[in-house]
């Protein structure tokens, strides 16, 4: 376990066989199951808010007692154990009350973001072998046919109508209320498709042990706790919005805060009406909230929690939000959906003295840096990120060959390029795929973003690799800075004062509008390489 940790008054861990072959470090005391992190919260908060958005506003009773019902209803069309069903919804109420619903049956939550189109929807559906969609109303066209997924033998709509789906509110509460399923904390309770960059997207199987697990570090690390009311402004279906915001609020008995779609302006208006205490969002939406002339540090004044990922945080974001929100603590988390969110997290109070860095590994992680040959690296050295622990989910669904090439010895390899230092600070450089080759020089992209997100007014930043016959790839920049100057030659004379020469953008797109990004907020860099070609 990393020092930094261990004056934080961690609770007793073991060591335990999981999987079969792994052996992880594990806390002692741990949610069994997901359904218990809901049981959990009515017995303790029974009165508390559970589920804010807009005019709705349900305690731990009233979300219990609907996804009691949902799961009657479940049951009555058939829905078993095991079995799988796919939520199609966006920021709304009923997700998180679907979501429990189906653990209460001992089946497979999966979900999927609203953007989805149908021939990925179909995809899914098909590989997991889904019996049940429940979709909002306006995604039903997205929806196959019942000829390309004879499984999905149930349609619910969410809200509204659709053509031959029945309406959430008549689902029907079946006989009686559904006995609790047992579950063993191994089971997979959801199943999250990857964002598929390289291929099909492959579905990764979260346990109730990995959330477990993602819970307590959230908890004991980030310090969330009991009171807490936390923003749901990324997307209900991704492993952020889905582990450190619905799960985690669950396990402390604490608000979620439903943020149907991000506008700064009317995201800050909910933080402050609602005393929002806790966030975890990417790097840009704080940029655009300290952009934008709603932003109010006395109306903000319960703002405790500033969680991001996905993205370094620009320094002077970071000394911006200091100054202008003094009560806020900036925690940097580094995760992805194969380790059920956070793998590696700042401790508080860090965050502006180690701004190049993604923390340091939580209490029940292990991260190593290793070479292309499958060995260690010594500390400093920069090589791939491999991953253990028991928020590392087993493997993929119905995927045996990706499967193996994912994972060695209980490691998850991560495709990212990193250091650790003496300290066990972890740096990000690169995705494996992203890195560029200009003429034999290696130039890992998050050093040339840092340096043009410095610029004033600078939003986002993205580097890629523009083709050369001579030197294989050129550095192009594209850059998202509403109302700046397009000036080229001043961007480049920034970076030549900060950069070895090789890494300064020989070419520049100015982008007006934000660059894109996947449902977890991460730059989809293949969509700009496509866009550059």
């Amino acid at each position: 376990m990393n020092a930094h940790w261990q004056s934080r008054n961690i609770p007793a861990v073991r060591h335990e066989a999981a999987y079969g072959d792994r052996i992880v470090r594990c806390f002692v005391e741990r949610p069994g199951s997901m359904h218990a992190l809901l049981e959990q919260a009515v017995a303790a908060h029974g009165d508390s808010d559970a589920v804010v958005c807009g005019e709705t506003r349900w305690n731990y009773r009233r979300l219990a007692a609907e996804a009691a019902c949902i799961a009657a209803g479940l049951a009555a069309h058939g829905v078993t154990a095991g079995e799988r069903v796919v939520l199609f919804m966006g920021n709304r109420p009923e997700f998180i009350a679907v979501l429990f619903a189906v653990q209460r049956l001992g089946a497979i939550a999966v979900p999927i973001g609203e953007r989805e189109q149908k021939p990925g929807l179909t995809y899914m559906l098909q590989q997991c072998g889904a019996c049940a969609i429940v979709f909002d109303a306006a995604l039903a066209d997205r929806v196959p046919d019942t000829v390309d997924v004879p499984a999905l033998r149930l349609r619910i709509v969410a809200a509204g109508a659709a053509e031959g789906a029945l309406p959430l509110d008549a689902l029907g509460p079946g006989d009686a209320p559904v006995a609790i399923a047992a579950v063993n904390e191994q089971d997979t309770a959801l199943i999250l498709y990857t964002s598929g960059t390289t291929g099909r997207p492959k579905g990764a199987m979260l346990t109730h042990l990995n959330v477990a697990h993602s819970v307590r570090h959230y908890a004991v690390c980030m310090g969330v706790r009991t009171g807490d009311r936390s923003a749901l402004a990324v997307p209900a279906s991704h492993v952020t919005g889905l582990i450190a915001v619905i799960a985690a609020m669950v396990h402390v008995g604490g608000a979620i805060v439903m943020i149907p779609a991000f506008k700064a302006a009317s995201f800050l208006q909910t933080m402050a009406a609602e005393r929002v205490t806790h966030t975890l969002m990417v790097p840009a939406m704080y940029t655009l909230c300290l952009m934008d002339p709603a932003f109010d540090g006395e109306k903000l004044a319960a703002w405790r929690i500033g969680g991001y990922g996905g993205a370094p945080m620009p320094v002077s974001a970071i000394d911006a939000l200091a100054e202008r929100l003094p009560g806020l603590v900036l925690v940097n988390a580094y995760g992805a959906t194969e380790t059920t969110s956070p793998t590696t997290m700042m401790p508080p109070g860090l965050t502006r003295g180690h701004a190049d860095t993604v923390g340091v590994p939580l209490p029940c992680a292990d991260v190593r840096v290793m070479d292309d040959d499958g060995r260690e690296l010594p500390a400093g050295e920069t090589g791939e990120l491999w991953i253990a622990g028991p928020m590392v989910v087993p493997g993929y669904w119905d995927n045996p060959e990706a499967t193996q090439a994912a994972f060695t010895g209980g490691y998850w390899h991560s495709g990212d390029l990193g250091s650790v230092d003496t300290d066990g600070f972890v740096r990000l450089f690169d995705r494996k795929k992203d890195m560029l080759n200009r003429g034999g020089f290696k130039i890992y992209s998050v050093e040339v973003e840092n340096t043009l997100m410095a610029l004033p007014g600078v939003v986002e930043a993205a580097i890629v690799g523009r083709p050369c016959p001579v030197l294989g790839e050129r550095v192009h920049a594209f850059i998202h800075a509403p109302g700046v100057p397009h000036d080229d030659e001043a961007v480049r004379a920034h970076c030549r004062a900060q950069l070895t020469d090789y890494k300064v953008p020989e070419t520049i797109t100015w982008a007006d509008a934000p660059l894109p990004r996947n449902a977890g907020g991460k730059l989809l860099k293949r969509a700009l390489r496509d866009q550059l070609a």
